[in-house]
């Protein structure tokens, strides 16, 4: 964050990545959607994107290039955010993302620092999309599967963002992608210096995705596990695959926000009517060994 003196804070973030689905056109929305994601998750408006691909100088049609563009152009478009240009390469591996300026207002600005002893935990979107992912490139998905997790890889978290401004005792707020569930949730626990207790039957996931599981683990999983497995606090009667969609690597996935547990009821009741199915997956309590707790 840079705050003006006497105006509103200027917010930045960046974000690119190779393709998770076959269609060009939904890559360059689902590129677009997850890159202004974290401007949400800190209570601010994203304004301006500058594109940032990398292209094969083979295997790609012009036509191809250019859906791509028109669909990450489209979903700016939705968010309100002008694209002021960007900037290209060639490379082996197609690459494709944006770096998004927004603006914030300092006083309400939201960090994953905040959360408090007593705090609910509200999670609005599903888990599992880094599985998904990896079986859409074996053909290994259902239709179904594939295209619940696209709809929600496209769907911006703005509605969820202006939902959510008007809920007092949002205390701390993250959106949930790379580092999965776990990794985004212990980011936020240490940050706050509390524990964040999941309730691992609440926590909402793709339809049919823990069939998926075995056979479809990232090597982001992999890494999340073993970089953040030594602060979890896991109860055995957690099934292996439930514990693994924890770790698993989302794209453009939800907010992740600690909430006054009186306000909880309210937020969830205005997420409903913004179309966020949101779930109340948790809680937060003091400090103890390890920043995470898992029932």
């Amino acid at each position: 964050m840079y705050a003006w003196e006497g105006g509103p804070a200027l917010v930045q973030t960046v974000d690119f990545f190779t393709p998770i689905v076959d269609d060009p056109y939904i890559y360059g929305q689902i590129a677009a959607a997850n890159a202004v994601s974290d401007v949400y998750a800190m209570g601010g408006r994203p304004l301006t994107a500058l594109a940032i691909a990398g292209f094969p100088t083979s295997g790609l049609d012009h036509e191809e290039i250019g859906a791509i563009f028109k669909g990450g152009f489209d979903k700016l478009r939705e968010a309100g955010v002008a694209l002021l240009g960007g900037h290209t390469v060639q490379d082996e591996e197609l690459k494709f993302g944006y770096a998004i300026t927004g603006a914030v207002d300092p006083k309400r600005m939201l960090t994953n620092g905040g959360a408090k002893p007593g705090d609910a935990l509200i999670l609005t979107k599903p888990l599992g999309t880094g599985v998904i992912g990896t079986a859409i490139k074996f053909d290994r998905a259902p239709d179904d599967v594939v295209e619940a997790a696209i709809a929600s890889m496209r769907m911006l978290n703005r509605a969820a963002a202006d939902a959510l401004a008007a809920v007092d005792g949002v205390h701390a707020c993250t959106d949930i992608t790379g580092f999965g569930l776990i990794g985004h949730a212990t980011e936020m626990a240490n940050a706050s210096h509390v524990t964040l207790g999941f309730r691992s039957a609440d926590v909402p996931l793709f339809g049919g995705v823990l069939d998926l599981v075995r056979k479809n683990k990232s090597g982001g999983m992999t890494n999340n596990r073993a970089y953040f497995e030594e602060g979890v606090d896991v109860r055995n009667s957690v099934d292996a695959e439930l514990q693994d969609l924890f770790y698993d690597p989302q794209t453009s996935g939800g907010l992740l926000l600690s909430i006054d547990q009186l306000q909880a009821d309210l937020a969830l009741e205005l997420l409903d009517r913004a179309g966020v199915k949101a779930a109340r997956v948790g809680a937060v309590s003091p400090r103890s060994e390890k920043p995470l707790q898992i029932r």
